[in-house]
């Protein structure tokens, strides 16, 4: 049973086919209602964008807003991330996943603006994003009631959604023609579905959208001079920029030369397998060069605290759990890390590959002299006869007493 007391809901609405069906099916299923609809820019397809506010209407949305969240996104959300060293399962760089708290904390803060009692997404039940945002809501505002049509309508298919809509004489550019599923930010593209549902078959030249195959990229390579401050990229070839506009300048660059494709098979929070392609040219490029950095300045101890907060964080962020105590906690320590990541950075741009090929820092603990295989006057090699001594004691005293 719908909730009759439910009178303005902010939906989630991306224009496409799914959204454009949600809109009359909250107003035919929760007793007229108005529906605001709420379009989150966080660096999709500008095309995707066009004529979004009209379509809304034509669906029958009272109002649309269209909240640019490009810059607060890569600011507040990518960087934090790429700090601690998060990759998910040791290889996906959570495009989606760091996208969806910043769209449902704008969301919540627009239907308190409007009045509304409701929020609504256009997630399956069968995925992570209904987490992610239903979390985010309960997390900032567990005031408002929660609609999800995925988990409450008898809409099954494509076919069936493109019929509902032409029954109601709603437009859509929509058609049965779709094969895949792909989710598009400034970060990231995703693509899922088709042929890549059998992991037994190989991706099509189709499942890949931004970044060229790495056989057909250029045959010479070319490099990339990557500033950082505090484990954060603040300049491009020299040129400073806010982060939005290095992530842009990196991915034109980046998928030129095939960077940041993966062909995985990940693990849903939900318990499903899910196979994806993903391409992440800038951010390649960008977690290449941090890591680049980390390595002339962070101690042994350090860096394997900071893979541990990466580690951790890699869980938190896919899960949904950004306005958690936990998220705040490891953020904090991987900030802390950071304050001396600071250097610059050569990377080389090869057929699909990225290689920090320089690199120096102000605050490296890197050093020549004690590095070198040629003869040298700081380090005296007795005296590692009792470091190893001590540092082996325990298995000295354990194999005396293995023999009394």
């Amino acid at each position: 049973m719908q909730d009759k007391s439910i009178k303005k809901i902010v939906l989630a609405y991306s224009g496409g086919l799914d959204t454009s069906a949600i809109i009359p099916w909250l107003k035919e299923n929760y007793g007229g209602c108005e529906v605001v609809a709420f379009v989150a820019d966080i660096g999709q397809e500008r095309s995707d964008l066009e004529g979004v506010e009209q379509k809304a209407l034509q669906s029958g949305a009272s109002e649309c807003h269209v909240v640019d969240l490009r810059e607060e996104f890569i600011s507040d959300y990518v960087y934090p991330v790429l700090q601690t060293g998060a990759l998910y399962e040791g290889t996906y760089l959570l495009g989606t996943s760091m996208a969806r708290p910043v769209i449902a904390k704008a969301q919540v803060e627009l239907a308190l603006k409007v009045g509304a009692d409701a929020l609504c997404h256009g997630a399956t039940g069968k995925g992570n994003d209904q987490v992610r945002f239903e979390t985010t809501y309960t997390a900032l505002a567990p005031q408002l009631k929660v609609v999800a049509p995925w988990r409450e309508w008898n809409l099954r298919s494509r076919e069936a959604l493109l019929d509902y809509l032409k029954e109601r004489n709603i437009p859509t550019t929509a058609s049965l023609e779709k094969i895949y599923s792909r989710d598009e930010n400034a970060w990231h593209i995703s693509t899922e579905g088709g042929v890549l549902e059998s992991p037994w078959n190989a991706p099509n030249k189709d499942c890949w959208v931004w970044t060229v195959d790495p056989l057909e990229a250029p045959d010479q390579p070319e490099q990339v001079t990557v500033s950082v401050e505090k484990g954060r990229v603040v300049a491009v070839n020299g040129k400073a920029l806010s982060p939005f506009q290095c992530l842009e300048a990196l991915n034109v660059l980046g998928a030129k030369h095939g960077v940041g494709r993966v062909d995985i098979v990940e693990n849903r929070l939900v318990g499903i397998k899910s196979r994806g392609c993903y391409e992440t040219p800038g951010g390649t490029i960008m977690v290449n060069a941090l890591r680049a950095v980390e390595q002339l300045v962070l101690d042994r101890d350090s860096f394997k605290w900071r893979e541990q907060l990466g580690h951790e964080m890699s869980y938190v962020v896919y899960d949904g759990r950004w306005f958690a105590p936990l998220r705040k906690s490891i953020q904090a320590a991987a900030q802390s890390l950071a304050e001396e990541v600071n250097g610059e950075v050569v990377l080389q741009l090869y057929k699909g590959q990225v290689t920090a090929i320089q690199k120096k820092s102000a605050n490296s603990l890197y050093s020549e002299e004690f590095a070198t295989f040629g003869e040298d006057e700081v380090y005296d090699h007795r005296h590692a006869g009792g470091f190893i001594r001590l540092f082996s004691l325990s298995a000295r005293i354990r194999a005396l007493n293995e023999k009394k």
